[in-house]
């Protein structure tokens, strides 16, 4: 009798999908207890407002009636945490059952509102882990986003209420690549780059934004007996069109530019079929200098320059990186 071992992956795949929905359903009701016990303690507190004293001595006198029976986990640090997820989020209803207790507690650690909103839509859309979310967090996605459009435009994209028409509403300047382990005061080639980029391909995705997929590598292109190769070619499902990615590991120059406007005009002219819409070019540099791009290009050009940096922005330098930000930009716009 033969056999069909198609039942076999199915029952696994059965199994699997159970077993992931049981985790969620375990996390969220993780943090629907740790919500109901923060609010709990913030109406105890203010039930007993008037005596000072009486909010400083609850938390720990919970604690030490609880980790007895049910461990570290209602420590005083930790129950702080349950009081401070519920005063982040005070309605129950809001709490999405795609979000772990991790998630939550990193969410709560922002205290802008509409920032807090944009890390959850970005969350739940793209799926990211607990990890993930504290890695965007940590290079402050948000902000660099702002640098490239406006407060209202980036979070309608996150919520799905529009979906981006332009390659400055998703690619970020700078771009933000501590996990290639790459030192910045140390000498190393394009080559090295394109290296660690490629062996760390699902963060560099996760970097570029949303809707990216990886299509080529050294891309050759074979133009009249000479050969071109391009380093990194991706497609965006969101905007609809391939995107070129060039390495410069030094301060761009208008050769650079010309060489990538090649690379997106034979995209546009060969690669591209006709319901999509025209090629982006991304100059990944080390160092950029916004009026040679701006008179090297024509307007409404489809190539961008970011640089890129080797480690995580401290708050101080994106608002340094912010501010002249726009300045270069009123600067440009005088020109």
């Amino acid at each position: 009798m033969n056999l069909n071992e198609s039942i076999i992956t199915d029952i696994q795949s059965i199994i699997n999908n159970a077993k992931n929905k049981a985790i969620h359903a375990v996390d969220h009701e993780r943090a629907l207890m740790y919500w109901q016990i923060g609010q709990r303690i913030f109406k105890e507190e203010q039930g007993g407002r008037e005596r000072a004293i009486y909010g400083e001595k609850l938390i720990p006198f919970i604690s030490k009636k609880l980790v007895p029976k049910f461990g570290n986990s209602f420590s005083p640090r930790n129950l702080n945490y349950f009081r401070h997820f519920y005063r982040c989020f005070p309605i129950v209803n809001a709490l999405r059952s795609q979000l772990s207790w991790t998630h939550y507690r990193s969410l709560s650690s922002i205290d802008n509102e509409e920032k807090r909103g944009f890390y959850i839509a970005e969350t739940i859309k793209n799926n990211w882990t607990a990890r993930q979310l504290d890695r965007q967090v940590g290079s402050q996605l948000y902000e660099r986003l702002l640098l490239s459009t406006d407060k209202e435009n980036v979070l309608s994209v996150a919520r799905n209420e529009k979906q981006p028409t332009q390659a400055q509403e998703i690619i970020k300047d700078p771009m933000v690549l501590e996990f290639l382990g790459l030192k910045p005061e140390a000498a190393y080639y394009e080559k090295d780059l394109e290296n660690a980029l490629i062996t760390h391909l699902q963060e560099f995705m996760l970097e570029l934004g949303n809707g990216f997929s990886f299509v080529a590598r050294q891309k050759r292109i074979h133009l009249d007996g000479d050969d071109f190769f391009v380093d990194l070619v991706f497609y965006n499902r969101l905007l609809q069109c391939f995107v070129i990615v060039e390495l410069k590991t030094h301060k761009i120059t208008h050769q650079d530019i010309g060489q990538l406007q090649m690379y997106v005009n034979y995209y546009d002219r060969i690669e591209r079929l006709q319901y999509e819409t025209p090629t982006i070019g991304i100059l990944l540099c080390l160092e950029k200098n916004d009026t040679v791009v701006k008179f090297t290009l024509p307007e409404n050009s489809n190539i961008i320059a970011s640089k890129y940096q080797l480690y995580l922005p401290t708050a101080k330098q994106l608002s340094n990186e912010i501010q002249n930000e726009v300045k270069k930009q009123k600067e440009l716009g005088k020109e």
